[in-house]
């Protein structure tokens, strides 16, 4: 397990990014690796919608700055958008979705990929202009936003992992 620990422990969230357009192949094994996330009763609710398209990406960053109340880029120059969306009916939804988010943060980081969980895309799709998008893709069904995973080459130094806080596990033997 030590690669695996490894990556878990080294990865760390970027917030700051290069403009340069991660390359698909890259984008779909990060994807394929979200895909293989457990999920309740191996359901497989989650779906993803990746955004490389700069038009819909910077849509998006405005809706998600508008709910924040705030006049930023809440994508931080991220490149590349992945919104994880589960079938809301399904009862381990969120748990379902939020394993899928994790499975593809790791991802990224083991292809030496910056990622960062940007919340508030259960805000951007109950919006009217949120159910649109997902039309316009042909999305139906009940599905809430559970995250977007921005991705793209961090841009100076990767922040450093901060340590972890003590006292945090009990046993009970």
């Amino acid at each position: 397990m030590g690669d695996t620990l490894n990556i878990m422990k080294t990865r760390t969230s970027v917030k700051k990014y290069k403009p340069d357009m991660v390359p698909k192949e890259l984008i779909d094994q990060i994807i394929e690796a979200g895909l293989y996330a457990p999920s309740g009763m191996n359901g497989q609710s989650p779906i993803v919608v990746a955004v490389t398209n700069k038009e819909l990406r910077d849509k998006l960053s405005k809706m998600n700055a508008a709910i924040m109340g705030a006049n930023i880029d809440p994508f931080y120059g991220a490149p590349v958008v992945l919104v994880v969306l589960a079938d809301k009916t399904r009862p381990t939804y969120l748990y379902d979705g939020s394993l899928v988010m994790e499975n593809m943060m790791l991802a990224a980081h083991e292809l030496g990929l910056g990622s960062c969980w940007i919340h508030r895309a259960k805000e951007e799709f109950e919006t009217e202009e949120g159910k649109e998008i997902l039309k316009s893709l042909g999305i139906e069904g009940e599905y809430e936003g559970i995250g977007h995973c921005i991705l793209g080459y961090a841009e100076g130094d990767v922040p450093q992992v901060k340590a972890r806080k003590e006292n945090r596990v009990y046993y009970a033997e």
